[in-house]
């Protein structure tokens, strides 16, 4: 059943809940004295990759992330999140190592080894699982500012060529920035760091996105909202968005000038996105967020609002 909005403003939010909870739920339920009311639409379907699940699995429990008493190296001295879908995946197969019980989890992955974050989500999902290790990075917002980061932090734990690798749970849409930057040939064999990544789930559009967003949008029209939000976290939906908006021309591919809605405003979690709109569809978001945060959008939102206002 599709989650229906209540409040003045509807903000459809194109994304998944995060779980334990959720920071743009968080955010707009008391923004503006409870102006705005934030409704989930998820957009993407998930799989996890089983044989990269036991993959990982393996790794710890023939463990690949501790280092032997005689100085050998272990495998892998990190691990690098940078999705709450990794971060499940990962809770997955700590929990089957702890459901086991043949293997102490905290003897596997010590407090020797850091899991770098991009955010405060994949932190938290993190801390959930209550291992010793250190929870890094989550100030960090994104993967080129993570990639400094760890750079710095990594090295500082393990200075010289001789150190482990980094294992970095991935889905199969990614940019590269962070391998790219953590390998590059500039930095030269005492800093450049090995990045491994493992594809450990994969992402496509959800069938009943178009519909479930067509009828929440719809029927807030038809409750008597004068106005409502929706936040494009990333390009997959963007068409299916565009078309149940009657926004698009299918036979073109481009957005019909005459057919822009004043009543639903589109924004999007930063320029990557907002880029695909205007390259693909030639339609332009009503505002970006400067920083791909609730932080972001609230602002960006709340200032268009308060310019709407004064016309």
């Amino acid at each position: 059943m599709s989650e229906q909005s209540r409040g003045n403003v509807p903000i459809l939010l194109l994304k998944t809940k995060s779980a334990p909870t959720d920071t743009y739920e968080e955010l707009f339920t008391t923004l503006d004295n409870g102006r705005y009311t934030p409704v989930f639409v998820p957009v993407l379907e998930h799989r996890f990759k089983r044989d990269t699940l036991t993959e990982v699995q393996t790794h710890i429990i023939k463990k690949g992330f501790v280092s032997t008493a005689k100085g050998g190296l272990a495998t892998y001295g990190a691990l690098i999140f940078t999705s709450q879908r990794a971060v499940e995946a990962f809770a997955k197969i700590v929990e089957d190592i702890r459901e086991q019980g043949k293997h102490a989890i905290n003897d596997l992955l010590p407090d020797s080894v850091p899991l770098y974050v991009v955010g405060p989500a994949t932190a938290r999902g993190l801390r959930s699982l209550d291992l010793k290790c250190p929870i890094l990075g989550e100030h960090t917002g994104n993967g080129e500012a993570l990639a400094a980061y760890m750079l710095e932090h990594y090295n500082a734990l393990h200075p010289g060529p001789e150190k482990s690798g980094l294992l970095f749970l991935v889905g199969d849409k990614r940019r590269d920035i962070i391998p790219k930057t953590m390998q590059a040939d500039a930095l030269g064999e005492e800093r450049r760091c090995k990045i491994d990544e493992l594809v450990i789930y994969e992402t496509g559009e959800m069938r009943s996105f178009r519909e479930n967003f067509t009828s929440i949008w719809r029927e807030n029209v038809e409750n008597g909202c004068v106005q409502q939000w929706v936040v494009v976290f990333s390009p997959t939906g963007c068409e299916a968005m565009l078309e149940s908006l009657g926004m698009l021309d299918s036979q073109a591919g481009r957005v019909i000038a005459t057919a822009r809605r004043e009543d639903i405003k589109i924004a999007t979690i930063g320029p990557t996105t907002r880029d695909y709109l205007e390259d693909e569809f030639s339609f332009s978001p009503d505002v970006c967020a400067e920083k791909p945060s609730p932080e972001g959008i609230a602002e960006c939102i709340q200032a268009f609002d308060v310019d709407s206002s004064r016309i």
